[in-house]
């Protein structure tokens, strides 16, 4: 049977170079689509997430969105924001792809700023949820064998092991350099034995970071890899780096004021990827936080389901 075309894009989010960052799938026109059929397109796309664009449920934000891995719906992811806030307003076809507005999430509202400058496009979001912690019961020592790596290479200055959440749950491990970074090798069973679940169906990912960078002006470098069976590797992961703001205040307490410090990941797997965390803080704790990053279109096509 014949069906009305959708429209969709494939956005590579942060990163202002096509085949680098993290991509992502934004299906438009999605009214009429429940949630298995959502689900069974985010798994013929096969990418880490895809986006479908609805009207909002509020007159006065842009849209609402729904975010899929391949196997589940996400509550509110960072690339995906990013991404889906920059082809929205890149589409609306004002000259400069330039705005503030809300897009709704699973999370909640969540609002987002669009800015071009010398040809990129740039998206930032306030997180709706700031980090909290979590309880660890597992030991560092296991989750570092986990990793494949040497109790002596897990942690580094005060930094220590810790478990957060800013609407997706991921365990902050700090390693000692860009070497130890490298060696990362994710045993799956070990893991599922140890880590701390996320859900019913799947257990929160290792978010591994150091404070030695490849690239000047980075403050961290780091890697996200998605336990499963096979497990992979996520080139860029905005709602890990909002988790790891409660790190970051925990064990660096930055100063009251404005800090931006760039993420750098993706490296290893041959996409690099720069995030941008701007911690606002307020008499010692963490009063807004905000993701951002670049987007760049890479296709578009229709689907005719």
């Amino acid at each position: 049977m014949y069906m009305q075309p959708r429209n969709y894009l494939l956005y590579d989010v942060f990163t202002t170079d096509q085949l680098a960052g993290n991509p992502l799938a934004v299906v438009l026109d999605s009214k009429g689509l429940d949630t298995s059929a959502m689900q069974a397109i985010a798994r013929e796309f096969n990418l880490s997430e895809t986006v479908f664009v609805l009207p909002p449920d509020n007159a006065k934000h842009r849209n609402r969105i729904r975010i899929f891995t391949p196997d589940y719906e996400m509550p509110f992811a960072g690339h995906p924001t990013v991404g889906s806030a920059i082809a929205l307003a890149e589409m609306a076809g004002d000259g400069n792809a330039a705005g503030i507005f809300v897009l709704e999430e699973n999370i909640g509202p969540v609002r987002c700023a669009v800015s071009k400058h010398d040809g990129a496009t740039f998206a930032e979001f306030d997180l709706a949820k700031l980090p909290e912690p979590l309880k660890l019961a597992a030991d560092p020592e296991a989750i570092g064998a986990a990793l494949g790596l040497a109790p002596h290479e897990i942690g580094f200055e005060n930094h220590r092991v810790s478990f957060w959440s800013a609407g997706v749950p991921y365990v902050t491990i700090p390693v000692a350099d860009l070497e130890a970074a490298a060696r990362v090798r994710l045993d799956n069973q070990v893991w599922s034995e140890l880590a701390p679940r996320k859900s019913e169906w799947a257990f929160a990912s290792p978010y591994v970071y150091c404070r030695e960078t490849v690239n000047h002006g980075s403050a961290f470098h780091v890697r996200m890899i998605v336990p499963g069976n096979p497990s992979y590797e996520d080139p860029a992961t905005g709602s890990a780096a909002a988790a790891f703001a409660g790190a970051v205040m925990h064990f660096d307490r930055p100063t009251d004021g404005v800090s931006q410090l760039w993420i750098e990941q993706g490296l290893e797997m041959g996409r690099p990827s720069r995030i941008r965390l701007e911690l606002n803080v307020e008499g010692g704790k963490l009063a807004a936080a905000r993701i951002g990053g670049h987007a760049v279109k890479v296709a578009e096509g229709r689907l005719f389901v």
